[in-house]
């Protein structure tokens, strides 16, 4: 190594250089919490690099990165790690250049370009691993494990980040090493939703921690403590660890993560309905991101504020806070964060009663999940269609293999048959012997492939969570579907589903129960529907069924015997009783305004709208479009732009199909098939 080389040229300077590397060192560990601190120590080490060793100078810019980095300054980041790349390949140095690679990552995914940072990270685990530097081994390989997390793969991730902690065991690894190969993998268990592994990993990390006496590394082990206890259904534990973290952040003087614990505890507030404390909390957040200038942390500050708010009736003060910290996130272009804002922000609308501010935020939140499906969707395709590639150019150079054996055969065939004409008819007996094997084999290669095949598009049509169609399925069956002329009687009928209250059940009981509750919600649909009927997991939540044909007038009877059978039904989860209703929209199929069948896409999206009056005017009810009236007077669009105002100028036909109790008769049905709005809150 280049430092070596500089130490033994120079044995008088040995001791200082060696001091001026441990500085660089504890820079290193004050960076992750007080990054402005260590930036001030780092420029007062900087005269110190003139007498220093390539590989000193190197380590202390790419600190200099890491710092710049985590204070936002990421242009500066940037350039300093690109330095430490070009000084590594200048010196030949894999140890200099994977350090500079991993720096360059973290800048990459602060810039919010997760591909390219997770092609830097794999490119840099695999030079890092071709060194002896057992911290760098370690660093990459818990990145790397990172990386495939985030893209959803999480075997490779889980065999990265377990690997990354036998790296770090002693005797070749180190104690810093080790909890934070730890820390990863605990937070990898939690998102896999192994709550028991995460247990188990989380004991050892805080054991570890312990003995480097460390309350910056403590204070990281208690935060990642209670992604675990909020996420495994243990709000009191959540909130003890939070206490503990801040406490050990604040006597460590590190801000950013002072400001994350403060959001995170107006968070928790906010769940047990404590408005006056999140709003404390909140303004806590902003006081400490202020001084950091943390903008992540002011935004989700702001949204918690501007929920408290409008919990305890400041709606103009609640929705100014919540669009201000909504802006933030539609700077960043974070749509998976954004679109889950919105959520909850229609929802605090909805229980304050603002059911016009609640369908708009509903809307713009459906906007964001359908650009996001049709991105995951088009990945998917691109993705299947490069493994689609890969094994039709693995068969053809297995052909091209086997071609090249026959060839090779018929050859040395040729040569016997010269040289010795007596082995003729061994040599064809060899020959058809040889031919035989290879068709069988050829046949039982494709025999294979075609169960492959099956296996693909059953995976490709399937929700592995429910085994109900999914999305894309039902989008190529619509495409397909040649609507029929049917008598008067007969229709068919879209409806769509959304669990009532979900994300409350996630963060009461965890993400666990909430998968319970969607098998149980599936397995009722294909209890209440027919075997012929389609019935869709849509997407989060959400469930869509397509009848294909069913007479008219039973489209609202099928509507209240979903409400019911859902329902009337109770989830038993672990210690809990877990009650469950859905608001529904639905309508016939096909919708024909203006004597022009409505596309089935737009057919879907007027239901969906349907779906949120039924969700705006207080859930566990159903809103079905029966059709349409004076269309000439109006258009489709201005129907689709508000759905209830179409209705009340007498455009629309709506019907309303009120839950509750399962032996409840039937609201009787007005001559018009239109119940009034206000006239179905009051009755439900």
């Amino acid at each position: 190594m280049a430092l070596a080389v500089a130490l033994a040229l120079a044995p008088a300077c040995a001791l200082a250089q060696a001091t001026l590397d441990e500085r660089i060192l504890d820079v290193r560990e004050q960076s992750r919490f007080v990054p402005d601190k260590a930036l001030a120590q780092l420029q007062k080490l900087q005269p110190e690099l003139v007498a220093a060793s390539s590989y000193t100078r190197a380590e202390f810019l790419n600190q200099m990165s890491t710092v710049r980095m985590r204070l936002g300054q990421n242009d500066l980041a940037m350039e300093a790690a690109d330095q430490v790349i070009a000084f590594g390949t200048s010196l030949r140095d894999n140890v200099i250049i994977a350090k500079g690679m991993l720096a360059k990552t973290y800048v990459l995914f602060a810039q919010a370009e997760v591909d390219a940072a997770h092609r830097m990270a794999f490119a840099a685990e695999k030079l890092a691993l071709t060194t002896t530097d057992i911290p760098l081994q370690v660093q990459a390989t818990i990145t790397a494990g990172q990386s495939y997390a985030e893209q959803g793969n999480f075997p490779a991730a889980l065999l990265k980040l377990q690997r990354a902690v036998d790296i770090a065991r002693p005797p070749a690894g180190d104690a810093i090493s080790l909890v934070a190969a730890l820390n990863a993998l605990t937070k990898l268990h939690t998102q896999m939703k192994g709550y028991e592994n995460a247990a188990e990993t989380l004991a050892e990390l805080l054991t570890e921690t312990e003995k480097l006496n460390s309350p910056g590394r403590m204070a990281m082990a208690k935060n990642t403590e209670y992604g675990l206890a909020i996420d495994s259904g243990q709000p009191k534990r959540a909130l003890r660890v939070l206490q503990e973290s801040l406490d050990l952040e604040r006597k460590l003087g590190a801000e950013r993560m002072v400001g994350i614990t403060l959001v995170n505890l107006s968070d928790i507030q906010l769940k047990q309905q404590d408005y006056a404390r999140a709003v404390q909390y909140a303004q806590e957040a902003l006081q400490s991101s202020d001084k950091t200038r943390d903008k992540s942390t002011e935004a989700t500050a702001r949204l918690n504020l501007g929920q408290a708010y409008i919990g305890m009736g400041r709606l103009a003060e609640g929705k100014k806070q919540y669009e201000l910290g909504l802006a933030r996130y539609e700077r960043e272009n974070n749509k998976p964060d954004l679109q889950a804002a919105l959520r909850e922000y229609g929802e605090a609308l909805e229980r304050a009663g603002d059911l016009a501010g609640a369908v708009q935020a509903y809307h713009r939140e459906r906007n964001i999940s359908n650009e996001l499906f049709e991105r995951r969707r088009q990945q998917a395709m691109l993705e299947l269609q490069e493994k689609y590639e890969t094994e039709k150019k693995q068969r053809q150079i297995e052909l091209l293999s086997r071609e090249n054996q026959v060839k090779g055969t018929e050859i040395d065939n040729r040569r016997l048959q010269q040289r010795v004409w007596w082995l003729l008819a061994l040599v064809l007996a060899l020959t058809a012997a040889v031919v035989g094997l290879l068709y069988r084999k050829v046949r039982h290669t494709n025999a294979q492939l075609e169960v492959k095949n099956l296996e693909l598009k059953a995976q490709s049509t399937l929700d592995p969570l429910t085994s109900l169609y999914n999305r894309r399925h039902f989008q190529d069956f619509m495409r397909g579907l040649t609507v029929q002329e049917r008598a008067d009687d007969v229709v068919g009928a879209l409806f769509l589903l959304d669990v009532d209250h979900f994300k409350h059940i996630n963060d009461t009981y965890g993400h666990a129960a909430g998968d319970a509750v969607l098998k149980m919600i599936a397995e009722n649909l294909r209890i209440a529907l027919r075997e012929t009927d389609m019935i869709v997991r849509w997407g989060g939540e959400e469930f869509l069924a397509f009848l294909p044909a069913i007479p008219r007038q039973g489209v609202d009877e099928i509507a209240r015997r979903i409400l019911l059978g859902i329902s009337s039904q109770s989830l038993k989860y672990q210690e809990h009783e877990i009650s469950v209703n859905v608001s529904v929209g639905f309508s016939p199929y096909p919708l024909v305004p203006g004597g022009e069948p409505l596309a089935w896409e737009r057919a879907v999206n007027l239901v969906d709208m349907a779906l949120y009056l039924a969700k705006a005017h207080g859930r566990n009810r159903a809103y079905g479009v029966r059709g349409f009236d004076n269309f000439h007077l109006t258009s489709m669009e201005a129907i689709e732009q508000d759905l209830e105002r179409a209705w009340r100028s007498g455009f629309v036909d709506l019907s309303v199909v009120l839950g509750g109790d399962p032996d409840q008769q039937p609201p009787p049905t007005e001559q018009t098939n239109v119940v009034s709005i206000k006239h179905a809150a009051g009755k439900h």
